[in-house]
């Protein structure tokens, strides 16, 4: 057996755990009873240390030294690559921290959801306070090996080849516009007769309806499945994807456009590689390439007014309350298109979001960076709420910096990846429409040539190829934010 063919076998014995964490993880934040997180969190801790020992055995880096002298075809030549990165950014920490930091985030992000709910900053940042200092330890080493600033290398593990540098460029830039966009929008929108839902819509048929979208979705149950949690995700693994939602019985709006949201990354774990499965290369390019494929589904498509026409056909008729005229596809469209100032980033409309990520973005920044501590983080997002979306969280930490379950483990660095997955998907819509009518395919209810056009330029690709590469290949450049400029100005202005 070969270097790099023993290096494939251990990756796929390192993927097979990894898989039955990934479920744990599922039936923690859906399903596990709350009595049950003391000895889930010892149990996970347990697995991550395990895994990360299998991820840095010491035959390894002699394994990788031999597979570079192999005659390898350009393919294995990427497995390679993405094997040996990961091996390196598991090598950077030890066994102990790996666990610390585990048994940390999980404590945290338990205790956070009735923190939350009880506004208890002071609770929260007792738990929180360690999760930041492990996250910063492990900044540092990151930083160490990498060359790289703190954040930055925390930034490498959800975008890699991305800097806070190339951010800073994009984000000033979209700030220069983006208040005065938010302002003219909600004008224009300030005479619009809207319906808005009233009565009572049950979980279950909303569950039901949303199963429906999925299927038009072309989502595979064979190989996934949708459930309910407090923050919507997806998870598991590309051939049991499980998504989740959350219901409100006094409007259906958030559950359904969160579901397609979540079918989107779920169709794109389904469509990735199966022949690399088990490998660094049969997974999803990166975080940002991750979000432009639900954000694809949510905005580029499930707020498209031939998209919407389905949801009012699907809709019609399974709530016998419903307001008359409701459902009709003008009043879906502009209850999936209204603009307004709020304080949740994930009932935020597709245009003020960006100002929500932007926020995140610059605090986590200068967290892991050093130039803040956690306490300073309730003023400083009540200072930029303020500034960028005119709205004080002030004494309101449960709609401010408590609100995501991110930060909890000590996730810093992923926040730039939804609003990088916006551009993105503007991107490869605006490169899609040369080939493919959209809106036709829209109204014949089978996407199947939507589908077959992200197989083909994105899911298809795994991690063979770089976010750049994905990017170039598919639509003939790297990042332009003004396809995502002009999409949010032809939509809403």
């Amino acid at each position: 057996m070969s270097a790099f063919e023993k290096l494939v076998k251990h990756s796929k014995k390192v993927s097979h755990f990894q898989h039955l964490y990934s479920i744990s993880s599922w039936d923690q934040a859906s399903v596990m009873p709350s009595g049950g997180a003391e000895a889930r969190g010892e149990a996970m801790a347990e697995l991550s240390v395990h895994i990360h020992q299998l991820m840095t055995q010491p035959q390894l880096g002699d394994w990788f030294d031999a597979a570079q002298d192999e005659s390898l075809d350009s393919t294995q030549q990427a497995i390679l690559r993405e094997m040996k990165q990961q091996w390196q950014q598991a090598t950077v920490l030890p066994d102990e921290f790996v666990e610390a930091k585990s048994l940390a985030g999980s404590k945290c992000e338990h205790a956070w959801r009735k923190q939350r709910a009880d506004n208890d900053w002071a609770g929260f940042a007792k738990n929180w306070q360690e999760v930041v200092a492990l996250s910063q330890e492990e900044a540092q080493r990151r930083a160490d090996v990498s060359g790289l600033t703190p954040y930055d290398a925390m930034l490498n593990l959800y975008e890699p080849g991305t800097t806070s540098a190339s951010l800073d460029v994009v984000f000033d830039d979209v700030k220069s516009w983006l208040p005065q966009m938010i302002d003219q929008a909600i004008a224009k929108q300030a005479t619009d007769k809207v319906i808005q839902p009233t009565g009572i819509y049950p979980a279950q048929t909303q569950k039901a309806l949303g199963q429906e979208v999925m299927k038009l979705l072309q989502f595979d149950f064979d190989h996934g499945r949708l459930d309910e949690s407090v923050h919507p995700f997806c998870g598991g693994v590309p051939t049991d994807v499980r998504i989740t939602t959350r219901y409100d019985e006094k409007e259906f709006v958030q559950s359904i456009m969160g579901i397609v949201h979540e079918t989107g990354h779920a169709r794109y774990e389904q469509g990735l590689p199966r022949a690399l499965a088990g490998t660094r290369a049969g997974e999803a390019r990166s975080m940002g390439i991750h979000e432009s494929q639900s954000l694809f589904f949510e905005m580029q498509l499930g707020r498209n007014p031939h998209f919407i026409q389905h949801l009012a056909g699907l809709t019609s008729g399974r709530f016998a309350d419903a307001t008359p005229g409701l459902f009709s596809v003008e009043n879906l469209q502009k209850l999936y298109t209204r603009v307004k100032k709020d304080f949740i980033r994930v009932d935020a409309d597709e245009l003020t979001y960006p100002a929500h990520v932007i926020l995140r973005y610059e605090i986590e920044r200068d967290l892991m960076n050093g130039a803040i501590s956690y306490k300073d983080v309730p003023e400083l997002w009540d200072n930029k709420m303020q500034a960028y979306l005119g709205l004080s969280t002030q004494g309101n930490d449960r709609q401010g910096c408590m609100q995501d379950i991110h930060w909890t483990d000590g996730s810093f660095g992923y926040f730039p990846s939804y609003t990088l997955g916006a551009m993105y998907a503007a991107q490869f819509m605006a490169s899609m429409r040369k080939t493919i009518d959209v809106d036709s395919v829209l109204d014949s209810g089978d996407l199947s040539p939507i589908f077959t056009w992200l197989s083909d330029n994105i899911w298809s690709k795994g991690s063979l190829l770089t976010t750049n590469e994905i990017l170039t290949s598919a639509t003939g450049e790297t990042l332009n934010p003004q396809f995502f400029k002009q999409h949010l100005a032809t939509r809403y202005l």
